[in-house]
């Protein structure tokens, strides 16, 4: 008899995998480990499988998520949120691992979420890398605020880590460099994102882990993913601002700085912003407009592989 194509949902834990199907509704669960994997990939093949969701929970899913690429099964790592606003959308409140795989195959089946490229095997060791320097650079930063004001008996106990974390943040950015050299594509792209202003290597290296997309969409979804987008909630009568939120919030910090320091350093874009500033905007409108006007230059940039110039490349 021939297997019917069906839709998968995929919930991954520490110890086990739990598996549901539909249409037909059929569920189990698998030791989260090689054997398990290779049944899970095994089962999945017989029964045809036209879409498979699981969720990302910090970084479980990369074995499972490779071995069925591997195999050549269509698999989709959804978004966390948009998961459970789904199953909240069916009424669904408990969340234990046989109905979350329950809620993420509802998903594979009616939301269709498309495919996407998985990254190769450099990626996440870049991403790994990048995500390490970044608390790193906070709390490196944070500590000379937090000694101002406190007792002398505690500056020298909280100073104490400051050359450490030095030490570890020029061992991070070592072991960057040495990634993005390893990867023509990503040393070519970070060459050309370090010619515009306000980039250097952090803020490149941060797109590039951060934004592996940028250049291959639009002006307005690029600025939708980093949160400088404005979102309208317009309904009836009712008409607002344009209130911005949502995106990956550390790569807005990042870019937050190098758009100021944009700024600051070439007269073209300062009249710019005094510009929004006469006309009655406030500081942080006139920062993220310009935040936005370079993303869209970044991103053109990158589409047709036209290094900076002085005049302003229209995405």
């Amino acid at each position: 008899m021939r297997a019917v194509p069906c839709c998968g949902g995929l919930d991954v834990a520490k110890a086990q995998r739990d598996m549901a199907l539909r249409p037909s509704g059929e569920r189990w669960a698998v030791p989260n480990d090689a054997s398990g994997g290779t049944t899970l990939v095994d089962r999945r093949q017989a029964r045809h499988p036209t879409l498979m969701v699981l969720e990302a929970p910090g970084g479980l899913e990369r074995a499972v998520t490779g071995a069925l690429a591997t195999a050549g099964l269509p698999v989709v790592v959804g978004h966390p949120r948009q998961v459970r606003d789904g199953a909240r959308a069916t009424g669904q409140v408990a969340t234990p691992d046989a109905w979350e795989a329950r809620a993420l195959a509802h998903c594979a089946d009616v939301l269709r979420p498309p495919r996407r490229p998985l990254p190769d095997a450099q990626t996440p060791e870049w991403r790994a890398l990048l995500g390490r320097r970044q608390p790193l650079s906070v709390l490196r930063t944070a500590a000379p605020h937090r000694r101002t004001g406190t007792r002398e008996r505690l500056t020298t106990d909280m100073a104490a880590p400051i050359p450490w974390r030095n030490e570890r943040l020029a061992t991070r950015d070592d072991a960057l460099e040495t990634v993005r050299r390893a990867s023509p594509l990503w040393r070519d792209n970070d060459a050309l994102l370090q010619r515009a202003p306000g980039m250097g290597p952090v803020c490149a290296r941060t797109f590039l882990r951060a934004l592996p997309a940028l250049g291959t969409r639009t002006r307005q979804q690029s600025a939708a993913v980093v949160g400088v987008a404005p979102l309208h909630g317009d309904r009836g009568t009712l008409r607002g601002r344009r209130p911005m939120w949502g995106g990956r919030a550390h790569v807005r910090a990042v870019w937050s700085i190098g758009t100021l320091v944009a700024t600051r350093d070439h007269p073209r874009r300062k009249a710019f912003s005094e510009r929004l500033l006469a006309a009655g905007k406030g500081k942080k409108v006139a920062l993220t407009a310009w935040r936005r006007k370079l993303l869209t230059s970044l991103n053109a940039m990158l589409k047709q592989w036209t290094p900076w110039q002085a005049q302003e490349v229209e995405g």
